[in-house]
């Protein structure tokens, strides 16, 4: 039930710097640099390197007058005439608070049956749990997905609760027990990203506890136990111009200039409001001594972490804040990692749909966080390695060992039909402050990217296409000397995969022609037994695609029958109309058990976005409702629409 793969526009680029996110956590942020070993000649080598890390650490300011003439560098360092990064930035303002209403709750409690066992969203590490459109806890579902929140008894198959949100976009939001935290993306003047934290009382209905109200863009977040760390990336808000009519750029860029020079310090750092326990306040969220940068390096954004208990009254969220970037984060129970491929400093901003170009200098910078206290987590180390990633899934740690895939590319072939690509993956191990690579194995996909990641206790899957889907599987049980044990070559490519029983894995993504045209949903399971995997099964669905291709929250195993459950979207029906595909693993073949399609109501979007299981039933989310269906025929038990 989230996303993966980084397609992204300016207007989003404006907003945030990745798909899942720029998670900073932690007492600290560092931007280190280490030398990569080059990629090995023949695919499949492994290139063995003991590298050792430059400086560690982050750096503080003493006063704000050193933290806003630093901030004020690094902003005229990017200026140009048409605001900061080539876009305009207007002034921005607080969002309003939501309305302290029930909305229309129910009056039945939670059934008191008992549980029959129920999925959950589907995170990268079961530990770390990831915010996202629809959460249950077996008994109760609890929705955003159509813009209002929505609790539903699952046994008596009712809808309990509904709550209206604050206006904008719910983005995601994360279940603990009997409250419910929703991020919801608002916005100020001239369209400013500003975020409104809704903390939800799910007892007997539906109310708001509390509302806090931040500047700046929801990015992500990630919740262990009772604490959700949100974080959210903001930009100075200053009132810049750009070249209009008899304008030239000389002028507009002298004023921009002169805009940074004039602002205060409170242009950089995000303001607040809280609303909570009938209390009010409201001022600037993060103080001057809570902002730090990397020792090397000054964003001109802030990425600011909330750590927020959900059991325990809403507060400010303890922020901290950090002059700098960052693009994907993967969480352990124990650990935090924050990777940074400093796309958003190499000056090059992708079109949307299409890939993004890698700068001459491409690397992952690697930052970990201790994150076993219910505290603020504390900075551990950081590493590089060269390329970019996919996503989080790129990224695993595994018995103290953290197993990096990248893609590197020559910049200049981009963007041609012949790209100067190859992949690789690296081990890295943390020696003190710094995550030393220990060994590479190189050479993969040349003139390919990485489509799809997976990694499975010592070994690697990974997917590279351009023409034709090399499944690759890496041996990676001696961590110095990682290495190549097999190598699948068909038609197509799996965006997704995902372990679906001991050696065997299921693939999740588009089939093709020999040239490379995608022609549909494919879903391929593979034997893993040997070191070359074999493909046993496939289903395919032309014309159609599927969400959980980008998106693996929107992916559904269920393995106490099997079951598969992808969301469809059809090219050739009308509008684009959708449903939900239910398969089911038996023995080493893929059976259809059918399709669920939620009935249109003319108001909304009846394309199904989520699915879980959960009382004894097959449940799947659309914005018209939730649908109830059998999970042995795919039949209709219960339409339960929002109305």
């Amino acid at each position: 039930m989230s996303g993966a793969r980084r397609g992204l526009s300016r207007g989003w680029v404006a907003t945030a710097t990745a798909v899942i996110g720029a998670l900073v956590v932690g007492g600290a942020y560092w931007v280190g640099r280490t030398d990569g070993a080059a990629m090995p000649e023949t695919p499949g080598t492994t290139v063995t390197t003991g590298i050792s890390g430059g400086p560690v650490r982050l750096v503080g300011y003493d006063s704000c007058d050193a933290a806003l003439a630093d901030l004020r560098r690094a902003a005229l360092d990017r200026v140009s005439a048409w605001g900061l990064d080539g876009e305009p930035v207007p002034m921005d303002a607080m969002p309003a608070p939501a309305q302290d209403s029930a909305g229309a709750p129910g009056v039945a409690e939670r059934s008191a049956a008992p549980d029959q066992g129920h999925s959950t969203t589907n995170n990268h590490e079961t530990a770390a749990d990831e915010p996202d459109l629809v959460k249950t806890d077996g008994r109760r579902i609890v929705t955003v997905i159509d813009g209002n929140l929505r609790v539903v008894d699952t046994v008596t198959r009712a809808l309990t609760a509904t709550l209206a949100l604050p206006a904008g976009e719910p983005a995601a939001l994360l279940l603990e027990d009997d409250r419910a935290l929703v991020m919801v993306r608002t916005s100020g003047a001239g369209d400013v990203p500003s975020t409104t934290l809704v903390h939800v009382d799910l007892t007997g209905g539906a109310r708001v506890v509390g509302t806090l109200a931040v500047d700046g863009g929801y990015l992500d977040g990630r919740q262990v136990g009772t604490v959700a760390r949100i974080v959210l990336r903001s930009r100075p808000r200053l009132e810049f111009t750009h070249p209009t009519g008899g304008d030239d750029t000389a002028e507009a860029l002298r004023r921009n200039r002169e805009v940074i020079n004039q602002a205060g310090i409170d242009r950089w750092l995000p303001g607040f409001r809280l609303d909570a326990d009938g209390e009010h306040d409201s001022g600037r969220l993060v103080d001057c001594a809570d902002v730090r940068r990397p020792a090397d390096y000054t964003g001109t954004s802030l990425l600011t972490v909330l750590s927020l208990d959900l059991r325990a009254p809403l507060g400010q969220g303890d922020p901290l804040a950090v002059a700098a970037d960052g693009d994907t984060v993967y969480g352990t129970a124990t650990s935090l990692y924050v990777a940074d491929d400093q796309w958003s400093r190499s000056g090059i901003l992708p079109s949307f749909g299409r890939r993004k170009p890698a700068p001459d200098t491409a690397r992952t910078e690697i930052h970990q966080f201790d994150i076993t206290r219910s505290g603020k987590p504390v900075y551990t180390a950081s590493g590089s390695v060269d390329g970019s990633l996919l996503n989080q899934y790129s990224l695993s740690e595994h018995e103290g060992a953290l197993r990096v895939a990248t893609t590197t590319e020559d910049p200049a072939r981009c963007c041609d039909r012949t790209p100067g690509s190859e992949s690789a993956v690296s081990v890295l191990e943390r020696r003190g402050a710094d995550l030393v690579v220990i060994g590479t194995v190189g050479g993969l996909g040349r003139g390919e990217r990485i489509h799809s990641v997976r990694y499975v206790g010592d070994t690697a899957y990974l997917v590279t296409f351009r023409r034709t889907d090399p499944l690759y599987t890496l041996d990676l049980g001696d961590p110095a000397h990682p290495r190549v044990t097999g190598e699948l070559k068909i038609t197509g490519y799996s965006a997704y995969l995902h372990p679906v029983a001991e050696g065997r894995l299921l693939g999740v993504g588009q089939e093709a022609t020999e040239r490379g045209r995608a022609t549909g949903t494919q879903v391929s399971l593979f034997d893993t037994t040997s070191p070359a995997a074999r493909r046993v099964a496939q289903f395919q669905l032309p014309g159609t695609s599927s969400a959980a291709e980008f998106d693996p929250h929107a992916f559904l195993f269920w393995p106490e029958r099997g079951l598969v459950v992808l969301p469809l979207r059809s090219s050739v029906e009308r509008g684009g109309a959708g449903s939900a595909l239910v398969l089911r693993i038996a023995g080493d073949q893929l059976v259809e058990v059918g399709r669920v399609a939620h009935p249109p109501t003319g108001h909304a979007n009846p394309r199904v976005q989520r699915s879980l299981v959960a009382a004894g039933a097959l449940w799947t989310v659309s914005g018209n409702g939730l649908l109830a269906s059998d999970l042995d025929t795919a039949a209709q038990l219960a339409w339960l629409p929002f109305g």
